[in-house]
């Protein structure tokens, strides 16, 4: 790849969703535009780059952005920190707020695996402190494919490997003639999906309980940790809970926030 076509597309990452891409990593711009490029009938990146800059298309130019972001995700991803959510956080929340209700939003959800992961926890091992709560949960993304395939809840055999029991698989899934497997309708009522750039005002999300943003900051340039981390607080209800991915931090982030105490 030329280093006039890297650095359009590596900027373009930038300023559509704050993902940092080195050149070291020029091949991973490569592998996550080549369906599109294919679908195009693009030669290369080369054609793509050219196209985005001879044709004011802004709808093509978000649609590359956000295929530049990670989609890594799988089933019960860092379980400690989903066990800890449903056994003692929710609960503490609960009896907190004393609504009866509970709103979790997955920002940064990808093809939805950490959603639904919740959405078995909460069938298979509720604590009985959650008994009769209304548990709301929303999984949003910036890529609109990647949203509209969590939403359909099938995954290919491959994703359900990455992380699922064969008891969970059998009792909470099932399989399609396509070969995929489609979450139950029990789990599908409990979660809903929406397209969102991180980058830009949450608030018509509505404000929530906990917030898992898991593996989300950890590839963005430091600008836009920073206006991630304001975009997610301004969303927190009073005493909510953010959670970030193993080896995440928000020191030198905001000042807004403090550790929780378990």
């Amino acid at each position: 790849m030329r280093d006039e076509t890297f650095n359009e597309l590596a900027d373009l990452a930038l300023k559509g969703t704050g993902q940092a891409i080195p050149k070291s990593k020029s091949y991973l711009i490569e592998a996550r535009l080549a369906p599109i490029a294919r679908r195009e009938g693009f030669g290369d990146m080369d054609d793509l780059v050219h196209c985005l800059k001879s044709r004011a298309n802004p709808v093509f130019a978000t649609e590359v952005a956000s295929a530049l972001v990670s989609k890594d995700t799988w089933f019960f991803r860092e379980r400690q920190s989903l066990d800890r959510v449903v056994q003692t956080v929710l609960p503490a929340r609960l009896k907190a707020t004393n609504t009866g209700r509970l709103k979790i939003w997955c920002a940064g959800g990808s093809t939805g695996q950490e959603a639904y992961s919740l959405a078995i926890m909460l069938e298979d091992d509720l604590p009985p402190a959650l008994r009769g709560a209304k548990i709301d949960i929303l999984s949003t993304d910036v890529c609109k494919s990647v949203t509209e395939k969590a939403r359909t809840a099938r995954f290919g055999h491959y994703e359900v490997q990455k992380g699922l029991s064969i008891r969970r698989l059998v009792k909470h899934f099932t399989r399609l003639e396509t070969g995929q497997w489609e979450a139950s309708e029990a789990l599908r009522k409990r979660v809903s999906f929406r397209q969102h750039n991180l980058l830009e005002s949450a608030g018509g999300l509505g404000n929530f309980d906990v917030i898992l943003c898991r593996n989300v900051l950890s590839g963005m340039a430091r600008e836009a940790r920073v206006r991630v981390v304001e975009n997610v607080i301004n969303q927190m209800m009073p005493g909510a809970i953010l959670v970030l991915g193993s080896g995440e931090s928000l020191i030198g982030l905001t000042e807004r926030l403090e550790p929780a105490r378990d």
